[in-house]
């Protein structure tokens, strides 16, 4: 071919090479791409070119754009985009649409792919490459600060140790790449503090650590990341320093305060056992509290024994046998006696010679074959060979006797009873008892129903250890007669009874049907005690016991958390308001069990106390009464007489200080809330001379009392009520009267008034009433007509004068208001009043003296009368008692000075 054919070819090839696309673009079939968070820009490897075959052909072998499709998640593609650079080259350029978060997606994946510009300017017969892959990893900005997990960390070491290890502490970096996102090192910020922290948060002491000369440490720390931010937050570190362990508890107080009326307070709240990490499986702990010192024990002795059947709702009609000594009640005159905290005797026996021999009409009182014992009992020495009688009795039933004694016999107690001396075999009931012999004091309640016996000893009941026929014995005689401290007519037992030996207080028979249980529980149960706050917060494993005084408290479990869990929730409770106050003894003993024996803890006793606090008083307040109280004459001899006390308030509250700084008063003021009480008993006393029975009496509604369940003790020196709620005792009060005997009247009268709970500890005020007899002018002897038209002008003299404060029914006044004139008649005529009145006094004063010469004075009649004068006194004057002084040459005559004394009687009460 010639060179010229060949460059036609060549031309023709060119000319045909414009009008068509044979080849595609060609790009890599993988990139791998960095983009920076606060860039858009993706930086490529190998860079973007896509190239074409066609080139150089215009349209044919330019490139003109790049197209992103999805990858494999599907979503990449619409962050980012793909442009041209240069159409020539085929270069490119990818970035991303939005900004990109390293922390919510580091890296993404999608493909790209090339095309031409085709066959000419618009486009056409475009060929597009083969797609490849582009892989874009975001680099991290350092934008987040480190942020510790907590803001204060706690730890506790002994004292006088180095650690490799105390506690660590630890923050965390949000940002996404290693560089930024880790802790690079620590720093202690708080200078001059005897520990050290490492790159890793680990924190341990520099030097031993005292725990007497710091026992906290606190200090600061903070944390850095790789790209050098520090913490946003520093945090706290606290270290306490525990002293060296030694086992035991830990948090005992050795003093225990209690207020009355609290209920329930823990006795532990922070106690806990340290065991210095021996491992035990066992742990039993015993608390103590005594309280046999107090009265009988569990504080028994803030009302007395009476005073308590009557609040338990105790059914009334029990026999005292063991009354205080008096002219009705002989029997006990000779048993040595001790005062006890509630007012009452305790009688002494020793065994021999001490003995009581109880009336038949009292014995009599107590037959039948139901009937309830009761008695406190505390043993001295226990005789364990013989067997001690404390009451021994033949009583009267119907047509037949029975026979019963109570004996105790070392530490049993045994009850022989036969049913029928004359018929029936004997029956011997026996409990084994450690009550019987721990010489503590003890209320037994024997109720007998035969064949049926039920036995409480301090509100619990046992029942019988044995029950056995005796079998033959000699019939004892059938005689009523009732001894305590001894039995009679040994020889029919067959054995030798030895007379009790010990002391016994309030022993009771009551006949008919025996006491509910919750009577008896009520009575005799403890009032203070151990006890257990919640049951339910028990941990598995654990147990509690309390003995039936409530006294001992037991505790035992294995797991020490539980344990101490436990130990925190053992209480003192205390159900009186006017708790006796004292020391109460306290002693916690623990024993632990361990796996290994040998090396196995020992705990020492502990020992406190627990101080009960004075109660606050109760003020018992008597108001609305006198303090005179002027009648005439007449009204006190009427057959009702005249009421002493009709506006009598009795209120018993308590008192104390209360903050009033908020109502706008200086300091504190005494607030009084009203409370619910129960008198021992009110009395009514004449002080001076005793009533006069045959002249004058205080009457009192006896059937009123009865239905009131109210006892009362009336004499000429006192009367004496007890009972129930304070409304009673007002009501019952506030209708005493006082009434004279006809032509018995005399000037005055004064009467004492005076309550008292608690067996006597919490008193009331005294209220004096001073009774004053109004006499008429008009039974004097002398011109009734004189009277009459002088009496306008005596009256308003002594109404404002004489009886100035007395209580008048009534009372008339003139309303004519005299001039001087009248004021001087007044006067005068009042003198001759005056004259006359001592001249018929003196003629009645011979004429009575020689009656007394010829038939005898007045006085011997047991009526005496003033009625011929009438000298009123005014009661305001002077403040004394009233003390006679008879002229001794008018020693018969009524005329009298009276000299008035203030003053207390100091006669005991009688309730």
């Amino acid at each position: 071919m010639s060179c010229l054919s060949f460059l036609l070819l060549c031309l023709t090839s060119v000319a045909n090479g414009n009008k068509a696309n044979k080849h595609k673009p060609w790009i890599e079939t993988e990139y791998q791409g960095i983009v920076m968070e606060n860039d858009n820009t993706v930086l490529l490897n190998p860079p973007l070119f896509a190239l074409d075959k066609d080139a150089p052909l215009h349209y044919a072998g330019e490139i003109c754009g790049f197209r992103v499709h999805n990858g494999p998640s599907g979503s990449s593609s619409v962050q980012f985009e793909a442009v041209v650079l240069d159409r020539s080259t085929g270069e490119g350029l990818v970035r991303s649409k939005e900004p990109l978060d390293c922390e919510s997606q580091r890296e993404h994946s999608f493909t790209i792919q090339a095309y031409d510009c085709g066959e000419g300017p618009d486009g056409a017969n475009s060929k597009k490459s083969h797609k490849a892959t582009v892989h874009v990893r975001v680099n991290d900005v350092n934008e987040f600060s480190p942020v510790f997990v907590e803001r204060r960390y706690e730890a506790s070491v002994p004292e006088g140790r180095l650690f490799d290890h105390i506690v660590r502490v630890e923050a965390l970096d949000a940002d996404c790449s290693p560089q930024y996102s880790q802790i690079c090192f620590y720093d202690i910020i708080t200078p001059n503090v005897p520990f050290v922290i490492d790159n890793d948060g680990n924190i341990k002491n520099t030097e031993p650590l005292d725990s007497k000369r710091q026992r906290v440490h606190t200090f600061w720390v903070t944390a850095f990341d790789c790209g050098k931010n520090r913490a946003q937050a520093d945090a706290q570190v606290v270290v306490t320093v525990k002293p060296s362990c030694k086992p035991g508890w830990i948090g005992w107080s050795k003093r225990v305060e209690y207020t009355p009326g609290s209920g329930s307070i823990p006795l532990f709240p922070s106690l806990h056992l340290e065991t210095c990490e021996e491992t035990v499986w066992n742990i039993q702990a015993t608390v103590e509290l005594q309280t046999g010192h107090i009265g009988k024990g569990c504080d028994r002795d803030s009302y007395s024994d009476r005073s308590v059947r009557r609040l338990c709702g105790a059914v009334r009609g029990e026999v005292d046998l063991l009354p205080p000594p008096s002219p009705a009640a002989n029997w006990t005159s000779a048993l040595p006696t001790l005062p006890s905290s509630d007012s009452s005797l305790v009688f002494s026996f020793n065994g021999s010679t001490h003995v009581a021999m109880v009336p038949d009409s009292i014995a009599a009182a107590v037959s039948g074959d139901h009937f309830t014992l009761q008695l406190w009992m505390r043993r001295g020495g226990i005789n364990t060979q013989e067997e001690e009688t404390i009451v021994c009795s033949t009583v009267k039933n119907d047509d037949s006797f029975s026979h019963y004694s109570l004996s105790v016999h070392g530490c049993r107690l045994s009850l022989f009873y036969w049913p029928d001396v004359s018929a029936a075999r004997p029956v011997k009931f026996l409990w084994k008892l450690e009550q019987v012999c721990d010489s503590e004091w003890h209320h037994l309640s024997l109720s007998v129903q035969f064949p049926s016996v039920t036995l409480y000893v301090d509100g619990v009941t046992f029942d019988p250890a044995l029950i056995h026929d005796n079998g033959a014995i000699p019939n004892p005689a059938p005689r009523q007669r009732l001894v305590i401290g001894a039995c009679w007519g040994n020889d029919w037992l067959n054995q030798r009874q030895y007379n009790y030996e010990g002391m016994t207080h309030l022993l009771t028979v009551r006949p008919g049907s025996v006491e509910p249980h919750s009577v008896v529980e009520c009575l005799y149960a403890c009032r203070e005690g151990l006890d257990f706050g919640d049951l339910e917060t028990l941990g598995s494993g654990m147990k509690v016991h309390v003995n039936p005084s409530q006294s001992v408290l037991v505790l035992e479990g294995d797991d020490i958390e539980s344990f101490n869990r436990a130990v925190q929730q053992v209480t003192y409770r205390n159900s009186l308001r006017f708790a006796t106050p004292g020391v109460r003894p306290l002693k916690l003993t623990t024993s632990l069990r361990c796996f290994n024996e040998e090396s196995c803890l020992t705990l020492r006793q502990l020992e406190g106390y627990l101080v009960v606090l004075q109660p606050d008083a109760p003020q018992i307040s008597l108001s609305g009464v006198g303090p005179h109280l002027a009648r005439p004459a007449p009204e006190f001899e009427g057959p009702r007489g005249v009421p002493l006390f009709p506006e009598l308030r009795i209120v018993c509250s308590l008192s104390h200080a209360v903050n009033t700084a908020a109502q706008g008063m200086e300091g504190g003021a005494l607030m009084s809330d009203a409370v619910a009480h129960t008198l021992d008993g009110c009395e009514v006393q004449p002080l001076g001379e005793e009533l006069n029975p045959e002249r004058e009496e205080l009457l009192v509604d006896m059937d009123a009392l009865r239905e009131r369940g109210l006892e009362i003790i009336n004499t000429t020196a006192y009367i004496a009520i007890t009972g129930t709620s304070i409304s009673v005792y007002e009501d019952v009060l506030r209708s005493v009267r006082y009434r004279l005997a006809k032509g018995s009247a005399r000037f005055e009268r004064r009467f004492r008034l005076s309550c008292s709970e608690m067996n006597g500890r919490y008193t009331s005020n005294e209220l004096t009433l001073e009774v004053n007899f109004l006499h008429s002018l008009d039974s004097l002897y002398h011109p009734s007509h004189l009277l009459a038209s002088q009496q306008q002008f005596l009256h308003p003299s002594h109404h404002s004068g004489e009886l100035s404060g007395h209580t008048l029914p009534n009372p008339h006044r003139n309303s004519v208001v005299p001039g001087a004139a009248t004021v001087i008649i007044m006067v005068c005529v009042g003198f001759l009043v005056v004259m006359v009145i001592l001249g018929v006094f003196r003629i009645r004063s011979i004429h009575r003296r020689g009656e007394g010469t010829g038939g005898g004075s007045k006085e011997d009649s047991g009526q005496w009368d003033d009625s011929a004068l009438t000298i009123i006194v005014n009661p305001m004057e002077g403040e004394e008692d009233e003390e006679v002084v008879e002229s001794p040459d008018d020693a018969n005559d009524d005329q009298r000075i009276i000299i008035k004394k203030e003053g207390r009687d100091g006669n005991p009460r009688r309730y």
